[in-house]
C-alpha cells in the first residue's frame, strides 16, 4: 500500500542544497511580512490623513453654516422690531472738510 504525504522531507538530497532552500524560503516569507507590514502603515496613515482632512472640513463648514444662521437672525429680529440697541459717539468734523 502505498500513502502519499508531505514528511517525505526536502526533494534535494544534498544537506547544503536543503539549508539553502529553507534559508531563502525564511528570507522570502521574513520580506514578505516586512512589505505587507509597510504597507498596512502605509495605506492606514493615508486613511487617518483623509478623515482628519474631511472632519476639518466638516467641521469648519458647520460652524460657517452655524455663524451665517446666527448673524441672518440677528438681521432678521432686528428688521421685525424695528429697534437696534448700542452705543454711539459723536464724532466732530473737521473745519477744512
Amino acid at each position: 500500500m502505498k500513502y502519499s504525504s508531505f514528511s517525505q522531507g526536502l526533494p534535494a538530497g544534498n544537506p547544503v542544497a536543503n539549508a539553502l532552500v529553507i534559508f531563502v524560503g525564511a528570507l522570502a516569507i521574513g520580506v514578505s511580512v516586512v512589505l505587507g507590514f509597510l504597507a498596512f502603515v502605509f495605506l492606514a496613515s493615508i486613511v487617518l490623513v483623509l478623515g482628519a482632512v474631511v472632519g476639518l472640513r466638516l467641521w469648519w463648514l458647520n460652524r460657517k453654516l452655524a455663524k451665517g444662521a446666527s448673524a441672518s437672525r440677528r438681521t432678521r429680529e432686528a428688521a421685525q422690531g424695528g429697534v437696534i440697541e448700542g452705543e454711539y459717539h459723536v464724532v466732530k468734523r473737521d473745519e477744512k472738510s
